[in-house]
């Protein structure tokens, strides 16, 4: 029996970084820790591409272009999206969370969900609040994971 599954070290891989600069406060910690998170994971910063989109809805397209260029193992996808008094909200969640799921799914490539969507202010920075419970730290040590295991798939020999 061959058992796949992630490890600790991105070494050797090449990641995109795909981050929206609305809602700053909270997307640029998402950055630093993700950044932290791969540079703890041996990815030396030669071996990232960081790629900044004007909001999160934009951040599938891209992700999507990234993950098409042949270039990266795996795509880490960092925005914050909080409720407001309309509906808009439940669009964009809805609109990111399905635009990645459809990349992901057209290319292959892994992309690892960093997209805060909370009710309030304090609950995006509560989950961007320094250290490993980081939803950016998060979406990159599971980016590494899943750029081994999708490298130990494709090592598997054929019939």
């Amino acid at each position: 029996m061959r058992i796949i599954e992630g490890t600790a070290s991105g070494s050797g891989f090449k990641f995109a970084v795909i981050v929206s600069k609305y809602n700053s406060l909270v997307t640029d910690r998402l950055q630093a820790a993700a950044l932290a998170a791969l540079s703890a994971a041996d990815v030396p910063a030669a071996d990232i591409t960081l790629v900044r989109v004007p909001g999160a809805f934009e951040i599938p397209a891209a992700a999507l272009q990234a993950a098409a260029s042949g270039r990266f193992h795996a795509i880490v996808c960092l925005g914050c999206v909080i409720r407001g008094a309309t509906p808009h909200f439940d669009y964009i969640a809805s609109a990111v969370a399905h635009g990645l799921m459809s990349a992901a799914a057209d290319t292959g490539v892994p992309m690892a969900f960093g997209v805060l969507t909370t009710n309030t202010v304090e609950e995006a920075l509560e989950r961007s609040s320094d250290g490993a419970s980081n939803k950016g730290w998060e979406a990159a040590t599971t980016a590494v994971e899943m750029a081994v295991v999708r490298a130990g798939i494709a090592s598997v020999p054929g019939p």
